[in-house]
């Protein structure tokens, strides 16, 4: 599965294995192109792709929301694999914790491991 923290700079993306256990962070896409992302799901030959949902801690969607889901949508038209939505809240707090604690990666790829590790988990719980 290919994970991926939109912004309108930039997108942070990271993988899973094919099992879904282990999660690492890409490098990041500048600026963030939907052809450019969709390629990158080709190569690593993702099977999914899970869109950060940028919602207040209140489960508000704001305008980052909104151009989020637009380019969920941009995307979901260029492959022909699913492309889900995922509340991404605190990721980039916690992206900003690993990299305090030496993790490797651009900031927006840490949150979108994080988002992934989220998502799998909350999978993992419904299975």
């Amino acid at each position: 599965m290919l994970a991926l923290d939109y912004g309108t700079a930039r997108c942070g993306c990271a993988i899973s294995d094919p099992t879904g256990t282990l999660v690492r962070p890409l490098s990041a896409v500048e600026p963030p192109e939907a052809e450019r992302i969709a390629q990158l799901a080709k190569e690593h030959g993702a099977e999914r792709v899970v869109v950060g949902l940028p919602v207040s801690l209140s489960g508000e969607e704001g305008e980052q929301a909104r151009l989020s889901r637009a380019f969920a949508a941009e995307l979901e038209g260029l492959l022909d694999l699913p492309v889900e939505m995922y509340d991404e809240r605190l990721t980039t707090a916690m992206a900003e914790r690993s990299a305090r604690e030496g993790a490797q990666g651009d900031p927006d790829s840490l949150a979108a491991a994080h988002l992934l590790e989220s998502y799998l988990a909350a999978r993992g719980e419904e299975a």
